[in-house]
């Protein structure tokens, strides 16, 4: 996880949000490898383990089980081209939110965008965390503060109605929603086109 994402983040428990406090256990150039986030508010601790935050598990140091969420199979994720022009990532600077599958086009997405960060959230197992990529594990939401995202890419396997709640959660107002299933109707967003599996919205 790249250090400055530790603001970013919340935690999952049913609290108001509040900044997380990081404790480095090892770092390789910006990126946390290990180390543990604390919660002030619950003082809940999640492990950072080989670079991915799990905020799962029933106490201290616990991963847990992150499940899928939805029950659609997984599909393809459009190129990386594709979708820069459908977030319409125009500018450097901030953050992507992948979610599921759609974390597997991070690491080309990022550098066609200069500055940009990409965030997997319950990444499959063989993506890796890079210096422009960061993951995180959680069954229950979004773990990131609300309103924080340039864009939410939603692999076809999460978008179910809790999953797309929690994209439209944490994306920024005028910034846009890709879904990877065209028969997806989120709340609080503006459609804008459907084709070729996907659904493209921008947050009201």
């Amino acid at each position: 996880m790249h250090i400055e994402l530790t603001e970013m983040l919340r935690c999952p428990e049913p609290h108001p949000e509040g900044f997380l406090v990081l404790s480095t256990g090892e770092m390789s150039g910006r990126m946390v490898r290990h180390g543990l986030v604390g919660c002030p508010v619950c003082h809940r601790e999640y492990e950072v383990a080989d670079g991915v935050v799990y905020f799962g598990g029933t106490g201290k140091g616990e991963r847990g089980r992150v499940d899928g969420g939805g029950t659609r199979p997984p599909s393809p994720v459009p190129r990386p081209d594709v979708l820069q022009a459908l977030l319409d990532l125009s500018g450097p600077g901030g953050y992507v939110v992948l979610l599921g599958t759609a974390a597997r086009v991070g690491a080309e997405l990022a550098p066609l965008v200069g500055g940009i960060h990409c965030i997997g959230v319950n990444a499959p197992d063989e993506v890796a965390e890079l210096p422009v990529l960061s993951l995180l594990r959680c069954e229950s939401l979004i773990p990131l503060r609300g309103a924080m995202a340039r864009g939410v890419v939603v692999g076809a396997e999460l978008a179910s109605p809790a999953w797309l709640a929690e994209a439209v959660r944490v994306l920024l107002r005028g910034r846009r929603l890709v879904v990877a299933g065209e028969e997806v109707v989120p709340a609080g967003v503006r459609h804008l086109v459907t084709g070729q599996g996907l659904w493209v919205g921008e947050r009201q």
